[in-house]
């Protein structure tokens, strides 16, 4: 009793000790909650951020960044550009500019080509004597020719286009959307001012003349985005993307989505180009013809100014590769970009610049934030974090990088930023809880002094990081020596793999585990213990098993005895079994044939009866006796007679259901119970089916020998006067079936008189029925 009492004190300490080790070193936290709330909470701050604009710029910079790092794309040949430059303003122009008569030669010339579409990208708002009607002729017979004007807003007048042009709606505002740092990434399709119509972009209006001939218009997708040939150009809002704020009064824009360009000095353009002066050159050759038609024919013809002093130039997200003197846009070249834009979409399926909605980008944001907070609680140590972080943010912007290509732009620095915060976060959590952990781990040590059983802490490399005096008592070794080592510094090596196991086992399967083992102290004396494990979790997500370890040694001695004296116990038990069992088949079994007797016979009768009563089915009796036995005996001798009883039973049995009963009663005789019986007609077959069965030929001694027998058919409740009385005495009931079994008796006594070898029913006219 005294035992008793004061194992029940240890356990009421040993839950105090969990209660106060859970609350102390875990905080009563686990891991994802906390975890997850550092990454939500970063995440939730870099999308506040995010939306007071802080890292618009940065990601505007990244997002150049993506289309100077894509693979240089093909020309696009339905495109020609006919650049005005320096040369051709020294050679052909007047005063810096070119003359209304230079410039109908030009525009004439052109049209002599036959393209689609002309588009002039200079401004002819005003007269440039000599020439101005020869150029307003022009004007007035060139229908594929778009002009240009320049719509006003607060910071400028803007620039008008050439009547005659206005008068046809020949004219596309070129008015281009700058960014905060001075680079233009949108394309500005409609812009409607106020009080006014809706005015057209001059790329769109060529674009649109260029697919006249394939019956190509503008039409009203089912988002109510401008559709082309089936290409939506979904609008861009103030804030998609990167963007904040965005001015979404300058009209329907989209990003713009530049094909590679690679610098000047490469000769390398996004489409065809021609200097004025090779256009104006006379071709008086056949050759030269062909070859000019063969360049300008059925394609877009841009017209315009690529020289320095016109001062029409733009930085792009192309700009910034050559550094503070970053390579600018001329003006017609940027709209011939905005046109091959436009064209491939509708015609080639060239994607569009896309990107996500805000719930999807939060979630990346998120989902990157996790990404650095878990990292850093699995590695741990700062540097390796560090490291792990440096892959994870290469990752981070290769798949940016990869699926920009595809016309995706993700967001890079907002989730960059959250997956780097949520790491340093987390780091700096640890560093707390480590410092706290230490404090704990002091006041831990003691309090598990006071327990008399040995404790011992392990962490998850298997050091002992804390054990109580008893246990050193208890393995004969000092802590200072024991602490910060493994198992297999003090125990035999089969001894120490076991410990490991069942420690590594505790902190996989995460639950409580006891198992008795053997234990050698530094004496080399061994001891039989029980060990109960139990894993614990401290705030920073350190996983530690606890180990409280009881000497069973001899209990385990007393057991043994016992257990063996138990076995002796089972073993005469089994062996009275079995006899018992064999004298329960003896009794209710034919010796010879080994079926059913007539006791057991009874007992399955009355149970299917009782069932066919219970569930309304019918049962049927067959009573079967052999003809001709009586000779067989007396000719062959009784051996070979109890043979061919012994091989009537065995076919008897195979060719009937397993739920049908068999049984011997005595001498030639033979019963079987056919519970479950849907009809008389069923019965016919299976008594003919018998005896098809006994008229095959029994070969004995390496004789053959025939035998049929006549079988008597009763059917219940059909041959009886009334129901199988569950309720009724047993004598009552027991009378019920021996005159169940007497009416399939005198049934097979009506089948012999009929010439044996066949089957007859108690009520003949159940035989004529079926």
């Amino acid at each position: 009793m005294a035992q008793i009492v004061q194992v029940s004190t240890y356990q009421k300490r040993l839950r105090k000790l969990r209660k106060w080790f859970w609350s102390v070193l875990l905080r009563r936290y686990r891991k994802d909650r906390w975890l997850s709330g550092i990454a939500v909470g970063v995440a939730g701050l870099v999308i506040v951020l995010r939306g007071f604009g802080v890292f618009q710029l940065f990601e505007l910079t990244a997002y150049d960044q993506l289309f100077q790092r894509r693979s240089p794309e093909p020309q696009d040949n339905r495109i020609v550009l006919i650049s005005v430059d320096e040369i051709d303003l020294r050679r052909l122009g007047t005063g810096g500019t070119l003359s209304d008569q230079r410039l109908a030669e030009a525009l004439t010339r052109i049209k002599t080509y036959h393209p689609r579409a002309i588009g002039l990208d200079i401004y002819r708002d005003l007269p440039v004597a000599p020439g101005s009607e020869l150029l307003k002729d022009v004007f007035q017979n060139t229908p594929q020719l778009i002009g240009i004007e320049t719509l006003s807003d607060s910071d400028f007048a803007g620039v008008k286009a050439p009547p005659v042009l206005k008068a046809k709606q020949q004219v596309g505002f070129n008015n281009v959307v700058i960014d905060l740092d001075g680079l233009v990434r949108r394309n500005t399709l409609f812009i409607k001012p106020k009080d006014q119509p809706v005015h057209q972009s001059f790329a769109l209006k060529l674009v649109l003349k260029y697919l006249e001939p394939d019956r190509i218009t503008l039409k009203l997708g089912r988002s109510k985005h401008t559709q082309l040939n089936g290409v939506e150009f979904p609008p861009l809002n103030p804030n998609d993307g990167a963007y904040i704020n965005a001015d979404s009064l300058r009209g329907y824009q989209i990003l713009a989505n530049l094909r590679s360009v690679l610098p000047i000095a490469s000769h390398s353009y996004p489409f065809e180009r021609m200097t004025l002066s090779e256009l104006l050159a006379p071709n008086v050759s056949p050759q030269s013809q062909e070859r000019m038609i063969k360049r300008l024919g059925d394609r877009l013809v841009l017209l315009g100014s690529t020289a320095q002093s016109s001062n029409d130039f733009f930085l792009t997200s192309y700009s910034s590769r050559s550094g503070n003197n970053a390579e600018r846009m001329s003006g017609v070249e940027l709209q011939g970009q905005f046109v091959s834009q436009i064209l491939s979409a509708v015609l080639d399926g060239r994607s569009l610049i896309r990107f996500w909605d805000d719930p999807l980008e939060w979630l990346w944001i998120l989902g990157w934030s996790w990404v650095g907070a878990f990292l850093s609680w699995r590695i741990r140590a700062p540097q390796k974090a560090a490291v792990g972080i440096l892959l994870v943010g290469a990752g981070l912007l290769g798949i940016c990088s990869l699926v920009f290509r595809w016309g995706w732009w993700l967001p890079m620095i907002p989730p960059l930023v959250a997956l780097v915060g949520s790491a340093a976060a987390v780091t700096a959590y640890f560093s707390y809880l480590r410092e706290e952990l230490k404090k704990s781990k002091e006041f831990f040590g003691s309090i598990i002094n006071t327990i008399p059983d040995p404790v011992y802490v392990k962490n998850q490399r298997h050091h002992w990081v804390v054990v109580n005096d008893a246990y050193c008592s208890f393995i004969g070794h000092s802590r200072e020596t024991m602490i910060n080592q493994v198992d297999y510094d003090f125990f035999p090596p089969q001894q120490s793999a076991h410990f490991w196991r069942q420690d590594e086992l505790t902190f996989n399967s995460r639950l409580e585990q006891e198992c008795e083992e053997e234990f050698t102290n530094a004496e080399g004396t061994t001891y039989l213990v029980a060990t109960k494990r139990s894993l614990h979790q401290d705030a920073a997500g350190d996983l530690f098993v606890v180990g409280v370890i009881r000497d069973i040694t001899q209990r385990k001695q007393m057991e043994a005895a016992l257990r063996s004296t138990a076995d002796e116990l089972v073993q005469a038990n089994s062996e009275l079994a079995k006899a018992t069992e064999l004298l329960s088949h003896i009794a209710y079994h034919d010796h010879l044939t080994n079926l059913p007797n007539r006791k057991r016979f009874h007992e399955q009768l009355q149970q299917s009866l009782e069932r066919a009563n219970e569930q309304g089915h019918l049962v049927a009796l067959l009573f079967l006796d052999l003809d001709g036995f009586k000779q067989i005996n007396d000719v062959h001798g009784h051996h070979v007679g109890d043979s061919l009883l012994k091989a009537v039973a065995q076919r008897l049995t195979n060719c009937l259901r397993n739920s049908d009963v068999v049984a011997r009663l005595g001498g030639d005789e033979f019963v079987a119970i056919l519970p479950n019986i849907p009809s008389a007609a069923a019965v016919c077959r299976v008594a003919e089916k018998v005896l098809l069965t006994l008229n095959q030929s029994f070969v004995f001694e390496g004789k053959a020998m025939s035998i049929s027998a006549s079988i008597g058919v009763s059917i219940y409740p059909t041959d009886c006067l009334t129901d199988f009385d569950h309720g009724a005495d047993s004598a009552a009931r027991e009378r019920q079936m021996e005159s169940l079994l007497d009416q399939a008796d005198t049934a097979m006594y009506r089948a012999k008189r009929m010439g044996k070898n066949c089957y007859a029913f108690f009520q003949p006219s159940i035989a004529d029925r079926h």
